[in-house]
Parts: structure tokens; C-alpha cells; sequence
């Protein structure tokens, strides 16, 4: 089986500069040794192939331009968190974003890495006595991880959780994200000085930290990858999802709109003035960041860009097009090549099991 995957691997046209001496080492290694090793080339066009295949994202286009990490040597939870600090910082670039990918240790016989948290950078959920939360719902498990791990936040609605890392073998860690390696952009709005007064504020970066990497039979656990937001993805999701922050109700309170019947649509105003104060934020700070319209004509080039270099985009369509006006992008309005999560090299789904000596074990929600 994996030298059936290895050898698909090496297949790929954009491995034909490889001398041919290459696919017959790598046989005789997993003959040998029942595994093998990539190098750091093959690493880096295995990643961006990865990307390529990735049927969720609408950002395929920039898929030559990911950088390289390579982390493989990181033995400890210590050196792997170091690693996590590197990537934030050389991905954020101080506002002007860049796609970069992160690679430690695959999995092996004895384990392999885990990094629990969805993303680098996440906030935390309080859960309250009376059943409601403070903060980001979606992270209550992982903040009471952090916390049955020795971590204490501040109990706000925005408090950074640590990075929690888990070696082979071993329990986890929480580390604690230090300050410049975050970057946070505080949400107002030109024309609403209500919106700057709810306090809301989201990451620069969004840096994915959950998922695996499979390249030629080869099982990356940890490989945190990161480009940079559509601002939807928090004025209309993040933001404004009831099983999230749910700030609709109070946008809407600042644009004296009537909410007591959905007719008036209150809800579809408040969530497009949501997310232009979100895409104003973000340019006002010097944070890259991308509107969906331009989202969706970046991808509808990259499909075409696709066709001509005579390669099918497996595309999930509910995944490329935007959670509002989703009609009024050009993404919408066509079918795409059906989703094959079996494509390889990928990005795939890893369950989560966020465990501890102290709690046990339970099932995160976040992938």
C-alpha cells in the first residue's frame, strides 16, 4: 500500500525533474526500513499539490506561492510550540500575509504529533452556571482542556488560548502564544461608531492547525498552514453565528434597525454591515485580507487556469461559495468537478480527542 502511494507520489509531472535513481531509492528504503523520507523539495511540491487538491478552498489559486517550514526535527512539545511562534510570525508578516505551511515529524509505529487546537490562534469559551458562554462557544472543550492543563484566561470574550501540544507517547501541553506572534485587528465601522463600542476585535491570522497532511503514504499529524481571511468568514461566520458570538442583535441595536420581525431583514442588514466593517478594520490596520466578490473571481481564474494546464478542480461547492449574497459572485451561478477526498496529495480531516490526566477524554467539535 505504500509503495502503491509512494510511487503515485513520484509520478506527478511536477516531480519530473527528479533523476529517476529517486523512485527506486525510495522503494528499496520502504523494502528496507518499511517507510521512507522526503526531502525537503519534495516536501514543499507535495504540499502545494496538497493545496491544489483541496476541494473546500476557495484560495487555490495562490497555490504556488506556499512556503516551506520544515520542522521535522522537533523532538520536543517545546521545540514544536518554538516552531508554532515561527510560523505565526513569518505567515503574519506584520499585516502583509503569506501562505506558508509548517511540517513536523510524520506519524510513525510509536505515535505522532498532535497540535489540538483548530487553529494557532483561537478564543476561548467560558462556560457559565447558567449554561451560557463567554467567548467563542465553538472552544469550550479546549478552553477547559487548557485549563484542567494549568492554564488560566482573564474570562473575557476574547482571550487567546495557549497552543496545546501533544508528542508521541506523551500527554499534552498548553504554551501560551507570545505577543509577537499575535496580531489582533479591533473591528470598527466608518459611518456606525456604534460597532467600535461592542469591543469586537478577530486574529490576522488564520493559521489551521488540525488537520493532516498526506504526501505519497506519508501521514504529517501536525502541519499547521496558513494564507489569510475573506472577511465573510468572520463578519458573517465567526462573528455572527448564533452558535458563535451571535452579535447580530447588538449590530443591529447600533443601526436602529426593527428586530422584531424577520421580514424586515435585520439580520441580512446587519451582516453585510458586520463584514464591510470587518474588510474596513482590516485595511485600516495593514492586515491582508480578501472581500468575497474578489474570493470568488480569484478561484473562477484558477479553475480556468486549471482547464488549460488540462487538470480537473475538485471543488465542494457549499465550501466556495460565500455565506451572504452568495448569488452576486460569480462562483454560484455553474458546477464545478465533483469533491474527491480521495485525491492525494490532501489536507484531511484527523479526529480530535481532547484527553488529560485530570479530565479524561472528550470529543472536540472543531474540524
Amino acid at each position: 500500500m505504500l509503495w502503491r502511494e509512494a510511487e503515485a507520489f513520484y509520478r506527478l509531472p511536477e516531480l519530473s525533474h527528479l533523476p529517476k535513481a529517486r523512485l527506486a531509492e525510495v522503494r528499496r528504503a520502504i523494502e528496507t526500513d518499511g517507510s521512507y523520507q522526503h526531502t525537503p523539495d519534495e516536501l514543499l511540491i507535495g504540499a502545494k499539490v496538497a493545496w491544489r487538491n483541496h476541494a473546500r478552498c476557495i484560495g487555490r489559486m495562490h497555490w504556488r506561492s506556499l512556503r516551506l517550514l520544515d520542522f521535522r526535527h522537533c523532538r520536543t512539545a517545546e521545540e514544536v510550540a518554538q516552531a508554532c511562534w515561527e510560523h505565526l510570525r513569518q505567515s503574519t508578516n506584520k499585516g502583509q500575509l503569506r501562505s506558508v505551511i509548517t511540517i513536523f515529524a510524520p506519524r510513525t509505529a510509536q505515535g505522532e504529533i498532535r497540535i489540538l487546537n483548530p487553529q494557532l490562534i483561537r478564543y476561548a469559551g467560558y462556560r457559565q452556571a447558567d449554561g451560557t458562554v463567554i467567548g467563542d462557544p465553538l472552544h469550550v472543550e479546549i478552553t477547559e482542556l487548557a485549563q484542567a492543563l494549568g492554564w488560566n484566561g482573564t474570562g473575557g470574550a476574547f482571550d487567546v488560548l495557549p497552543v496545546i501540544i501533544q508528542m508521541p507517547g506523551d500527554h499534552p501541553r498548553a504554551f501560551d502564544v507570545p505577543a509577537d506572534a499575535l496580531l489582533e485587528v479591533p473591528i470598527s465601522h466608518p459611518e456606525l461608531p456604534g460597532i467600535a463600542e461592542l469591543g469586537l476585535k478577530w486574529h490576522a491570522n488564520p493559521a489551521v492547525s488540525n488537520m493532516g497532511l498526506e504526501i505519497g503514504g506519508i501521514s504529517y499529524t501536525a502541519a499547521p498552514f496558513s494564507g489569510w481571511y475573506v472577511g465573510s468568514e468572520i463578519g458573517a461566520r465567526n462573528l455572527s453565528d448564533t452558535y458563535r458570538y451571535d452579535v447580530l442583535p447588538d449590530v443591529a441595536a447600533c443601526m436602529g434597525l426593527d428586530t422584531r420581525h424577520d421580514r424586515t431583514l435585520w439580520k441580512d442588514r446587519a451582516l453585510v454591515e458586520l463584514t464591510y466593517a470587518v474588510l474596513h478594520s482590516y485595511r485600516q490596520a495593514g492586515v491582508l485580507i480578501v472581500d468575497h466578490h474578489s474570493a470568488a473571481r480569484q478561484f473562477l481564474n484558477h479553475v480556468d487556469a486549471e482547464g488549460q494546464a488540462g487538470r480537473p478542480v475538485p471543488t465542494q461547492w457549499s465550501w466556495v461559495n460565500p455565506p451572504l449574497s452568495a448569488s452576486a459572485t460569480p462562483t454560484y451561478h455553474r458546477t464545478y468537478d465533483a469533491p474527491d477526498f480521495g485525491l492525494r496529495p490532501n489536507f484531511v480531516s484527523q479526529d480530535t480527542v481532547l484527553s488529560c490526566p485530570v479530565t479524561g477524554a472528550v470529543r472536540a467539535v472543531e474540524q
